[in-house]
């Protein structure tokens, strides 16, 4: 069981579908709910995975021995992680503009993602302690990324967020202040950090600085399906998930999930 349309097109390409069927719960409270209603009837062979979102950043844990999250923060983050992305840079990109815009910020290109995006990823996880309802679905990065840089302006990042929102009534500072009093350098950014962001980011990355692309040929969902498309099984075989499957098997006599 997992969370949307876009996670079961990813795992369908490596579960044994003569022995496992995926089905789509729509969003993760779902997925736990069903799960626990499964459980509370003894339903056996029912294993679900979902996003970590900030859960590890909050200090949660599955609360199920057939609850399973992302390595990272979400299923984008663990795709851009492996090397799917730069089968996609590969592609999309040029590779002289690529090497000249890393040795400028002086960083690999996943830690400046990470760096960027994290801006964006403690805005959503104060909105989300704080209730306050920002909008990110739709967000115009090109307001608040700096094209050559993909630095993220915070001031103009939560003025676009708020007004993107419709929430006039929010205070920009104290919206700010709740960001930054999140942050921490303990933290790995892996969790902090959506994977909608860094594909935002890379989407204005490919126009200008990473490539020489037309906007609608990089859009964000054009992206997000190429890492979706160049991500293998093998990259997934590499991560704890894949591995916490694998023990679940062991555990769970006969069912298969993966092939």
């Amino acid at each position: 069981m997992v969370e949307g349309s876009t996670d079961a097109r990813v795992y369908r390409n490596f579960i044994r579908d003569t022995d496992c069927r995926i089905v789509i719960a729509n969003n993760k409270i779902n997925v736990i709910q069903v799960l626990e209603i499964l459980e509370r009837d003894s339903f056996v062979g029912i294993l679900a995975i979902v996003d970590a979102d900030f859960d590890r950043l909050e200090g949660q844990q599955p609360a199920s021995p057939n609850l399973y999250f992302t390595d990272t923060h979400d299923l984008e983050t663990l795709i851009i992680q492996s090397p799917a992305l730069e089968k996609v840079l590969a592609e999309l990109g040029s590779e002289n503009k690529l090497a000249s815009f890393v040795a400028r910020q002086g960083d690999d290109i996943r830690i400046i993602l990470l760096k960027s995006g994290s801006h964006l990823g403690y805005l959503r996880w104060a909105s989300l302690r704080q209730q306050l309802n920002l909008k990110f679905e739709g967000l115009a990065f090109g307001k608040f990324v700096d094209h050559d840089t993909l630095m993220i302006d915070e001031a103009k990042l939560v003025k676009t967020a708020k007004d993107h929102s419709s929430a006039h009534h929010l205070n920009e500072a104290e919206i700010r202040q709740q960001a930054q009093e999140l942050k921490n350098e303990s933290h790995d950014l892996w969790q902090a950090c959506c994977g909608h962001d860094l594909v935002g980011l890379l989407s204005i990355g490919l126009r200008k600085t990473l490539g020489s692309n037309d906007t609608k040929k990089v859009e964000q969902e054009v992206v997000s399906r190429a890492l979706r498309l160049a991500y293998e099984f093998i990259h997934f075989c590499s991560t704890q998930l894949y591995a916490s499957v694998q023990s679940w098997q062991k555990a769970n006599p006969p069912f298969q999930v993966f092939r």
